[in-house]
């Protein structure tokens, strides 16, 4: 941050100030001796004139400006958050508030924008949250008109901040309701040329194809149109080489050039109207843009065209031929290119279109006790449906009648079906298998589990990633600095290039113009990550952002949380291990029924796993809980006996060899427990929460990538080295209490030195616990299980639907295939830029004796976003290690 010397005006580093005065409670600094002299002998006109803390003049009208803060919870850090804003360069007044959560502003708007404003309060450690939504912009092509868009908006008094996105044709607004409306939002986007229309996720995907199919349709009518016109056009610009028209003389075919500049009018504003009409919006903004270039290369070609036929004589010998099948020929290319790129653009949204396909287009409700077929967007919550065999289910909500096997393979990815029965949940998009039921709604529309994943996909495929911002600010420049180049091309022909200098001169800027393509540019990042994010979605993969796919490629470490993550996160019966007077069924029936009375989680494993095995209990009396020890009742008129080691010896019961086998099933990470009956000692149960079937196979996948894995839990570190041995981990920090795993996960980020960055490794973190979601945040990428807990999946940067390890590899091969993806067309975009340019220019010229044509500029200016687009729709046939389902 620099501040104003109040003397002579000059911006200064405050670390670099010559010297510094205090004067009605401001601190000023100064770049010389001599301001300060002038300063010390009139301090309060200087004083008054400005603040050299603030550069804030009092005469100028300010704008006041409430926002709300996220995040403060001392007071200390409301004056510490108070005192930074304070210091902005053109604030005159900050009061933050605790209580209220809020920072009233006063500021000049000429100095400072409130994205400025938040981004402060962003790097203090703090969040400025508002309403958010997001606005669809209609036929929005231009890379380069991204950056203008983006500033236009954020540059609307309330707004927070603001991305557009040209791969989905989408602005995502963050803003204030209170200091801004959804119309000054539109109108802001409407300056630039382009019309507004309903985001993706509030149309129907029947009125999206439609609206797509009539775009395409009237690109290729444009198309066709000026193709038509090209071949006359193009019979007159190469009479030598048309048998019937080399034959006519010189009047006659200034005559049909005088046709030729009638028929490329109606090119040029009906098939080129959106390149014109594009290039004076940015005109009006003092700006340029893709659509400049064009207009300027072809409405050049035409002005020089059509004063070559009309005056021929002001030109120099030789220099009186028009290049009307530049103005033609390079608009109908360029329009193809459009449309082609519009066709490709339409496959990489596939993932949402399927995601959208699974909804149910009808529900059966029962009003009034009779049953009617409605439109599933009537359903409204607390409406009874009723759901039959082979139907799918149309909305969320709870059973409350009836019983079936429900396909949830879209959801979880499981492919065998869940039971359910009253009072169980269902998703709406499920598949009803057997049986029959009914259910009461409890989310309809966009609260629907799967209108809440397409809504997180869309907001993803819209957000950026790091590498996308380096491309916008390149496109940023691009369209200047190719105009300056096609002017220093004109010149340097003008001046040094052979006779006729004119001709050659002109050509050359034109197709500098022409060939120039920061659209391949802007499209590289973008589309590719929309496929890559669709292509994680249909693998029950959620990204939430691409800085978090582009952050999980470079993961070199994974942390494991134990409990629901490597294992089911629920205790199961294990082992039943019996003395030679008793059988396992007998011992389970006995330890089974005692433990029916009780409610702990190791109790109902056990009696959990009798009811699987299909035996019958039986109903305990005198049952008494000892702490610490154990449990004891009479069942079938035995007395027996469930406890730990303490509890055999209060007993006085022999275990025999019995105790060296729990010290095994112990080291194997399991609980055992002593069952006696009528004294004697009878066996062991031995319950654990069991490894899941596919930990082992993902960790060893992980292993193979080349990322190192490490268990973090809260178990004794016997516990913790066996479970890890199952699975294949070598590094494991057990006996980790739960505040302390961000701690942990920081500790492995950070190299010997303590600092964050070359030296430490890029951390994923994988749990599914409230207690992880610090850990989460604090890691490099966020992974939570979706069957976890909804604030560890709110704390993350990707949810793996399924609660599967195997998303963690497919989510990190995504990554990896998406930002290789988007690296091959950056690179392309490169290339051909820093290619074609030069050889537009004529660099081959005085080697070669090769000179670009327009025309061939043109086609390779149109078909370079063709080619983007395509590359990103190789990753649709990207498939992971593991299927998707």
């Amino acid at each position: 941050m620099t501040v104003k010397d109040p003397v002579c005006g000059m911006e200064i580093d405050p670390k670099e100030a010559f010297a510094t005065r205090e004067h009605m409670g401001q601190k000023f600094y100064f770049c010389s001796a001599d301001c300060v002299g002038k300063f010390d002998i009139e301090p309060h006109r200087y004083a008054m004139a400005t603040s050299a803390t603030t550069g804030f003049n009092p005469k100028i009208q300010l704008e006041k400006i409430d926002l709300p803060i996220q995040g403060l919870k001392k007071d200390g850090e409301a004056s510490m958050l108070q005192s930074r804003l304070q210091a902005f360069p053109g604030i005159s007044q900050v009061i933050v508030n605790r209580a209220t959560g809020t920072a009233q502003v006063s500021y000049d708007p000429g100095q400072l924008k409130v994205a400025d404003l938040v981004k402060e309060i962003h790097a203090a450690g703090f969040h400025s949250g508002g309403a958010q939504t997001r606005i669809g912009i209609q036929d929005l092509r231009c890379a380069s008109c991204v950056g203008f868009i983006e500033n236009e908006l954020r540059a609307t008094p309330g707004v927070l901040s603001a991305t557009v996105n040209v791969a989905t044709q989408e602005a995502s607004i963050e803003y204030l309701p209170q200091q801004t409306k959804l119309a000054d939002l539109n109108t802001a986007i409407e300056t630039w040329g382009y019309k507004t229309r309903l985001p993706a996720s509030e149309q129907s995907q029947d009125k999206q194809q439609a609206e797509h199919a009539k775009e395409y349709r009237r690109l290729m009518a444009h198309f066709w149109f000026a193709a038509a016109i090209s071949l006359p056009v193009m019979a007159t610009a190469y009479s030598k080489f048309i048998p019937f028209v080399r034959d006519w003389n010189l009047a006659t075919l200034r005559l049909a050039w005088g046709v030729t500049a009638l028929l490329t009018l109606p090119v040029m504003f009906w098939s080129g109207i959106d390149f014109f009409s594009g290039a004076w919006a940015a005109l009006k903004h003092r700006s340029a843009n893709m659509n400049t270039l064009v207009a300027l290369g072809t409405a050049a070609a035409w002005l020089y065209s059509t004063f070559a036929v009309l005056v021929p004589s002001i030109f120099p010998q030789g220099t009186s031929e028009p290049f009307y099948d530049v103005v033609a020929v390079v608009i109908a290319l360029v329009v193809l290119g459009q449309a082609l790129e519009l066709r490709a653009k339409g496959r990489t949204g596939e993932a949402i279109k399927k995601l959208i396909g699974l909804q149910a287009k009808t529900a059966r409700v029962v009003r009034d006790g009779k049953e009617m077929d409605i439109p599933v967007e009537e359903v409204l919550v607390g409406d009874v449906v009723q759901v039959r065999p082979g139907e799918k289910v149309p909305v969320d909500g709870l059973i409350f009648e009836g019983s079936s096997a429900v396909d949830e393979s879209m959801l979880t990815g499981e492919s065998i079906p869940a039971s359910k029965k009253p009072g169980d949940e269902v998703i709406g998009a499920t598949i009803n298998k057997t049986g029959a039921f009914k259910f009461r709604a409890i989310k309809v529309g966009k609260d629907t589990a799967l209108a809440q994943i397409v809504k997180m996909v869309q907001e993803a495929q819209n957000s950026k990633a790091p590498i996308a911002r380096m491309a916008d600010t390149i496109s940023g420049y691009f369209v200047p600095v190719v105009m300056i180049l096609s002017i220093l091309t004109f010149v340097l022909w003008f001046d040094l290039g052979p006779q006729p200098h004119l001709v050659y001169a002109l050509v050359t800027a034109v197709t500098v113009l022409i060939i120039a393509c920061p659209c391949a540019l802007g499209l590289a990042t973008p589309m590719s990550l929309m496929v890559g994010i669709g292509k994680g979605a249909e693998n029950g993969i959620l990204i939430r952002s691409g800085e978090a796919l582009q952050t999980a490629q470079a993961i070199n470490t994974v942390v494991l949380d134990k409990t629901g993550t490597i294992t089911k996160g629920k205790p199961e019966l294990t082992d039943i291990v019996v003395t030679t007077s008793w059988k396992e069924n007998d011992l389970l029936h006995l330890a089974a029924s005692v433990e029916r009375s009780s409610e702990h989680p190791l109790a109902e494993a056990i009696v959990e796993g009798a009811k699987t095995r299909g035996i019958a209990l039986s109903e305990p009396s005198a049952f008494e809980a000892v702490p610490g020890y154990g449990v004891i009742a009479t069942v079938d008129g035995r007395r027996v006996v469930l406890g730990n080691l303490k509890m055999m010896q209060r007993e006085k019961a022999s275990l025999g060899d019995l105790e060296q086998k729990a010290i095994v099933l112990a080291d194997d990470g399991k609980t055992p427990m002593f069952v006696a009956v009528d004294g004697q000692a009878a066996g062991i149960v031995a319950v654990a929460d069991t490894v899941k079937e596919d930990s082992a196979e993902a960790i060893a996948a992980l292993k193979k990538m080349g990322i190192e894995v490490v268990m973090i839990t809260g178990d004794n570190t016997r516990t913790a080295n066996a479970i890890a041995r199952k699975v294949g981990v070598e590094r494991v920090l057990a006996e980790v209490l739960p505040e302390d795993k961000a701690k942990n996960v920081q500790l492995l980020q950070t190299d010997p030195a303590g600092k964050r960055g070359a030296g430490g490794k890029k951390v994923a973190m994988v749990g599914d616990g409230i207690n992880d979601a610090p850990a989460l945040v604090q890691a490099d990428v966020g992974l939570a299980i979706g069957t976890g807990t909804d604030v560890a999946i709110e704390a993350s940067d990707i949810t793996l639907i399924k609660g599967s390890l195997k998303g963690v590899v497919t989510a990190i091969e995504v990554s990896r295939a998406t930002m290789g993806n988007i690296r091959q067309n950056l690179f392309g975009a490169f290339i051909y830029n820093a290619l074609g340019l030069p050889i537009a220019m004529g660099l081959l010229f005085p080697f070669f004796g090769i000179l670009l044509s327009p025309l061939i500029a043109g086609a390779a200016m149109a078909f370079s976003s063709v080619t983007v687009v395509g590359n990103a729709n190789r990753l649709r046939t990207f498939k992971p290690r593991f299927g998707s389902k």
